[in-house]
């Protein structure tokens, strides 16, 4: 009880005094962003609207004068009901930009503005009126007043536009420098807490975080399926008691477990037997020497006989796979030469890949003799070229390629297939896994954990290297 009150209070002051710290700060910090948000809001809401205000009022002027070019040539009431819109928006425009109280510059500019806008208003009247009354007028002089009191404004909204212009950068220029002084005190403030954080945050965690880093390798090797009970923590009771934990249940797990390969191997042993019979059976019927056998009984006993190869050879899996784990099986260890393995392999899998009209590339260099046991070793390469082509759609490709090394031979197993989403790249290996989206495609899921296995028997590693949509490659190195 009396470490777990040592553990609280430590922890319970050691917040307290961050607390302390961080609030300090943040009421400089606040003090601060007040003063920024206020000069930011003078930009947003004066400034940047005056630029708005500016561009809207210049196209509602532009869009004036096409009406206007246009109405006075065609005469047409759509025309003239559009000049009025355009020059209602730019009065709209314009109040708004006089209700932002902006200063004494822009203020003359923007009455300057509507003195111009309301000249050209009146000389388009007053040409409007001639037309309507179908006298004659000196079209030239107006055409030429018009553009001067439209150009007049548009100098006036351009000095608009400036003025705002030169404020912002005033007031952007205001607080870098306030901005400048705030960081020089900021990064001396928070150079002291950090100081003191750091130092005060490894003496609080040190004897907490040690431990639980400890037992979260061990959950890893528990994922991995490593089950030893050999959690020894100096740490407070609490944590010891979780540790404690943790051992009891690697014990328990390591016992199921063992159960687990117990109950597999004896039932591959008991089923093998008569599964062979089984086959043995179907066969003999097949070849007819149990008397005459109908072409829908050929049928059935085909099927038969196809299915009792697969479970046998799922069983067999089954039962190397017990043997591997539980370090029964033999190897024969001897001198070889990869690349004839390679070839018969693919040999072996021409016919199926011809079917799906599947093409097999391969690359083999010059490789050196390996020590390996070269029954299992055509084991691994079937599993990965046999998985390659089933998971490659027809008309892809396989490659295998096996180069040498620095100091191991490498080969490597590609399709266009689907590929393997990157969240599920290190549990492809585990025992009877299937990823999900790539197609469902039937299978045990023993295939890839019997090739680590085998691999890591002979001092290699395996890996996979693919992204959803991509393909796959799987690669397998061996001490040379």
């Amino acid at each position: 009880m009396n470490v777990r009150l040592n553990l609280f209070s430590r922890l319970f002051l050691g917040y307290f005094f961050l607390l302390v710290l961080a609030s300090g700060m943040s009421v400089y910090s606040i003090l601060q962003l007040g003063k920024v948000m206020d000069v930011t809001n003078s930009i947003i809401m004066v400034d940047n609207s005056l630029i708005s205000f500016h561009k809207d009022m210049t196209d509602a002027l532009l869009s004036e004068t096409r009406y206007e070019k246009k109405y006075l040539i065609v005469q047409d009431r759509a025309l003239y009901r559009g000049f009025l819109k355009s020059r209602a928006e730019f009065e709209h425009s314009l109040g708004q930009a006089r209700a932002l109280g902006a200063g004494t510059t822009v203020r003359d500019a923007l009455d300057k503005a509507e003195d111009h806008h309301l000249i050209y208003w009146s000389l388009f009247k007053e040409e409007a009126e001639y037309l309507k009354a179908g006298r004659p007028y000196d079209r030239v002089w107006y055409d030429k007043e018009k553009e001067r009191a439209a150009n007049a404004v548009i100098r006036e909204l351009i000095k608009v536009r400036l003025r705002s212009q030169e404020n912002i950068y005033d007031k952007v220029k205001d607080l870098s420098e306030a901005g400048k002084r705030a960081r020089t005190i900021a990064m001396s403030v928070s150079a002291a807490m950090l100081l003191f954080g750091i130092l005060l945050a490894v003496w609080i965690t040190r004897s907490i975080t040690r431990p639980l880093t400890v037992m979260q390798k061990k959950t890893r090797d528990i994922a991995d399926g490593v089950f030893e009970a050999d959690l020894k923590l100096p740490s407070p009771p609490e944590i010891g008691e979780l540790a404690q934990a943790f051992n009891t249940m690697c014990s328990k797990l390591k016992e199921v477990d063992r159960m687990k390969s117990d109950f597999f191997s004896l039932m591959s042993h008991e089923l093998r037997t008569p599964l062979t019979s089984i086959k043995e059976g179907t066969n003999l019927f097949l070849e007819g020497c149990c008397g005459e056998v109908t072409e829908k009984q050929k049928k059935l006993l085909t099927i038969i006989a196809e299915e009792s190869n697969r479970l046998i050879g799922l069983v067999n899996s089954v039962l190397d796979l017990s043997k591997l784990e539980s370090g029964m099986l033999a190897f024969n260890f001897g001198k070889a030469n990869l690349s004839p393995l390679i070839e018969r392999v693919v040999k072996e899998v021409g016919p199926l890949a011809e079917a799906k009209h599947i093409r097999i590339t391969r690359e083999v260099g010059d490789l050196p003799p390996l020590t390996m046991d070269t029954e299992r070793m055509l084991q691994v390469l079937r599993n990965l070229i046999g998985n390659a082509l089933k998971f490659t759609p027809r008309g892809g490709t396989v490659s295998v390629i096996a180069r040498r090394g620095e100091k191991a031979v490498i080969v490597s197993v590609g399709d266009t297939g689907p590929g393997i989403p990157r969240e599920h790249a290190n549990a492809i290996f585990d025992k009877f896994r299937q990823i999900p989206g790539t197609g469902r495609l039937p299978g045990t899921g023993l295939g890839l954990a019997i090739v680590k296995h085998i691999i890591q028997a002979h001092g290699g590693s395996v890996w996979v290297e693919s992204e959803a949509g991509s393909g796959s490659t799987f690669i397998f190195q061996l001490p040379a």
